[in-house]
């Protein structure tokens, strides 16, 4: 049986840049035989954290389940399973989409963080998924890390998830018209990517 290799993309557009990217990426992971599953988050139910922190409390190393009923367990579930993730964000505002740090803040179960600690800790170091980190930005792809705080987002959510980046692909100049497209290096780039997850 195949990997399964899970994608999280953070995107307001339909077959943009991020998108078409992560897609790259996912057929390379299917090239070599992997199972492959998208989660658009524009398209899931997904809550702010109310930072009660109920899920920070109990010790152990399994994540614990927040109390809100929305679609953010069954995700995290198929995460969880998965040998590896992709996790892709457009660039807005310096930094990952509102819907990504949705997301993001919502992976607080996989901490413990007990009253009176001053700050919160992993609940397991493991890291038994390897990652992909993917962002698009209107500027030159090489500044996203250097003047965003995007790549540190998005290895953040890798961490919280256990998973270890072997990849990253930022992507620039994309604000110059509408229907940008991706170079074809860029897309083999993103294929070999995926081929490493698989």
């Amino acid at each position: 049986m195949g990997k399964l290799v899970v994608a999280v993309v953070g995107s307001y557009r339909v077959g943009g840049a991020t998108e078409s990217a992560v897609e790259a990426v996912l057929e390379g992971a299917r090239a070599k035989g992997a199972e492959t599953r998208t989660f658009h988050l524009r398209d899931q139910h997904i809550e702010f954290c109310k930072n009660c922190r109920a899920c920070t409390q109990a010790p152990g190393t399994e994540r614990v389940r927040c109390g809100q009923e929305d679609d953010l367990e069954p995700m995290l579930r198929e995460i969880e399973a998965a040998d590896a993730v992709v996790l892709a964000s457009p660039v807005n505002y310096y930094n990952v989409t509102a819907i990504f740090r949705r997301f993001l803040e919502r992976l607080l179960g996989f901490a413990y963080w007990p009253w009176g600690q001053n700050g919160p800790a992993l609940r397991s170091k493991a890291q038994p998924r390897k990652a992909v980190l993917l962002a698009a930005a209107g500027m030159p792809g090489f500044l996203i890390p250097l003047a965003t705080g995007a790549p540190r987002a998005l290895r953040l959510a890798a961490g919280m998830m256990g998973a270890k980046p072997v990849g990253k692909l930022w992507i620039g100049l994309t604000a110059g018209k509408p229907d940008y497209t991706l170079s074809d290096r860029t897309l083999q780039r993103a294929r070999r990517m995926g081929a490493m997850l698989a």
